[in-house]
């Protein structure tokens, strides 16, 4: 094998990443992406025992340190914590991955306070706490990469998830933001918007009525007529960690098989 193939074979080769909500789902299949491109991940999960099943399963496929560190990304401590557990790990972060997420389907007259404060504790503020946690850290090294997952009812809006859009939105503006205020540190972040997905709380959703319907309904409006699956969005992180997207910076990217076209 030339050298250029070995290089576009492993395109994060020795990088150091964190996951947030890595367990299972997307995230795990960003974990699991991740390593095979050369990658050290620590796995950031509220689902600890999930979280340290993933990091053993991905460190023997794939030969590269991989750790779980129990996480609740709705407060700033934790956030605080897994950076810190990381760069004992691994000695630096290269790249951190937004991904730890949680919805339910639901009228919005419907929900309660709590569960907006769940939403977006989760959806948002999670975000806001693992950036102002290791930003410090890549702006200091002047290098970094940062990927948030948001949603393609960000874009778009979805029935249902009134809260849930508003927050993902928010993740979109932020990251926005960061983006323009860090990019004189060497620091690039994008945002990667999937669709459906086949994940585990896609299970959980469908299993009442509403969600049901609601996720039929926009199945079948899908071009591709199927729903996502993990190993379609984690490409697409991992080509955003890598240096090839070098120039690439603020952006947000769908994931949604052409459910949304936005320009």
């Amino acid at each position: 094998m030339s050298p250029a193939n070995t290089v576009a074979a492993k395109p994060l080769e020795g990088k150091k990443a964190i996951v947030t909500g890595g367990a299972r789902g997307i995230g795990r299949g960003i974990v699991e992406a991740l390593a095979r491109a050369g990658a050290d991940v620590t796995v950031g999960d509220f689902l600890a025992e999930e979280a340290t099943r993933t990091a053993e399963a991905v460190r023997r496929e794939t030969g590269r340190d991989v750790a779980a560190v129990r996480t609740d990304v709705t407060r700033l401590e934790d956030a605080m914590a897994l950076r810190d557990a990381a760069l004992q790990a691994m000695g630096r972060i290269d790249i951190l991955v937004n991904n730890a997420g949680w919805d339910h389907l639901i009228p919005f007259l419907k929900s309660t306070p709590e569960e907006w404060q769940r939403v977006i504790g989760v959806n948002y503020l999670g975000v806001i706490h693992t950036c102002y946690a290791v930003l410090p850290h890549m702006a200091e090294r002047k290098q970094g990469a940062i990927v948030n997952i948001s949603s393609d009812s960000a874009r778009v809006g979805s029935l249902g998830e009134a809260v849930y859009s508003g927050a993902k939105a928010a993740v979109v503006a932020f990251s926005k933001t960061l983006a323009r205020e860090h990019a004189r540190d060497g620091i690039r972040i994008n945002v990667v918007c999937p669709g459906l997905v086949d994940t585990p709380l896609l299970a959980e959703i469908q299993s009442q009525d509403f969600g049901r319907k609601v996720i039929g309904a926009v199945t079948s409006a899908i071009p591709f007529k199927r729903l996502g699956r993990p190993e379609d969005v984690a490409p697409l992180v991992v080509f955003l960690a890598s240096d090839a997207a070098g120039y690439i910076t603020g952006q947000v990217t769908s994931v949604s098989g052409g459910l949304t076209m936005a320009g």
